[in-house]
């Protein structure tokens, strides 16, 4: 790689000083030509006889004047790229993220061509995701809000049942709690993306935090008449116990969120000499390409109505928290017949 680096300059240095060289080529010849002409008609004779330095004098200036404005004119040619990037860079700090550039020349413009256009994608990229953001975040914040103070205000109403107070109640509590979750995830996802290392790293059992997990949701899949496989041999981690345990129980609550009444969801561990890997698959619908493409998105969410309960964090969280653990989470299928998330942590 130095190599290829220290050949690349040599180029470059080699291409600026042939364009040097031929700037003086061309204003010595033209030079030199002219003063020819001039001797030839002895132009010279008469101001030789007054001064004699005159000719050389006269023949220097010239040559300055001359070589200036040649040299003037070819720069433009090697510094047109550097002044199209100039322009490209201040479209880009204006906003304008589609600005692309298309140099020609030598293969060191080639990559840098290749490496401005990267940038502005990814910029481009990352001002998507934060609109994106700024919208969803808008649209989860606001809606329990909204669905609170309608309520509060049907409450003031004195002609209500028993049952439909005990309703509107009802409402407003569940629509707190979810104002609570989204504040909750949120701080989480600001704490977790700060991180840059683990601590309080243990060896414990993850075989039995997942089956406590399991536990823990049991209300939310019995309620769609689901059953869990999950058995196993006793497995251990080593990791941050609390940080891992918010992993599966954001992986198993997307796939009781997700699949399908009276259906299946299998839970796998197997070790091998170098990771440990967890498997969670239920038997929904499945995803669209760009769900998958985006699924680990801070507050994306494939169902675009926001009928299905959850504010798009949870899977951003549980990426962050495998990536801190040296691990990885990936999406390994996902059709018609549903959705396997596979997880791989180092084995202890």
């Amino acid at each position: 790689m130095n190599s290829n680096k220290k050949c690349g300059r040599f180029r470059l240095a080699l291409l600026f000083a042939f364009i040097i060289f031929i700037i003086m080529l061309v204003t010595v010849t033209l030079l030199f030509g002219i003063f020819i002409v001039l001797s030839h008609y002895k132009m010279f004779e008469s101001m030789s006889a007054r001064a004699p330095l005159t000719p050389i004098f006269l023949f220097a200036v010239v040559s300055v004047i001359i070589g200036t404005i040649i040299s003037i004119i070819f720069s433009r040619i090697p510094l047109s790229p550097i002044r199209e990037i100039i322009s490209a860079a201040d479209r880009l700090a204006e906003g304008d993220f589609s600005v692309r550039v298309k140099l020609k020349g030598p293969q060191e413009f080639q990559k840098l061509n290749t490496s401005f256009n990267h940038m502005a994608e990814e910029l481009e990229s990352i001002e998507i995701l934060r609109s994106d953001f700024i919208n969803n975040f808008s649209h989860e914040f606001k809606t329990p809000i909204v669905s609170m103070r309608g309520f509060a205000k049907m409450l003031k109403y004195n002609d209500l049942t028993k049952e439909e107070t005990d309703e509107y109640l009802d409402i407003i509590i569940s629509e707190s709690d979810r104002l609570a979750e989204l504040a909750t995830n949120v701080l989480n996802l600001s704490k977790i993306e700060n991180q840059t290392i683990v601590t309080d790293k243990t060896r414990f059992n993850v075989s039995e935090q997942i089956r406590r997990v399991v536990v823990l949701l049991e209300k939310r899949w019995m309620e769609k008449n689901l059953e869990i496989a999950f058995d196993c041999e006793e497995i251990f981690l080593y990791g941050n116990e609390e940080l891992l345990k918010q992993v599966w129980i954001n992986l198993i609550d997307n796939a009781i969120k997700f699949s399908a009444l009276n259906s299946i969801i299998d839970i796998q561990i197997i070790q091998n000499q170098e990771y440990v890997v967890i498997t969670i698959s239920d038997q929904g619908t499945g995803m669209s390409d760009d769900t998958k493409n985006r699924i680990f998105d801070k507050f994306y969410q494939g169902d675009t109505s926001h009928a299905t309960k959850g504010n798009g964090l949870g899977l951003t969280i549980a990426k962050k928290i495998v990536e801190l653990h040296d691990g990885k989470i990936q999406i390994i299928k996902s059709d018609q017949s549903g959705t396997s998330f596979e997880v791989n942590l180092h084995s202890d």
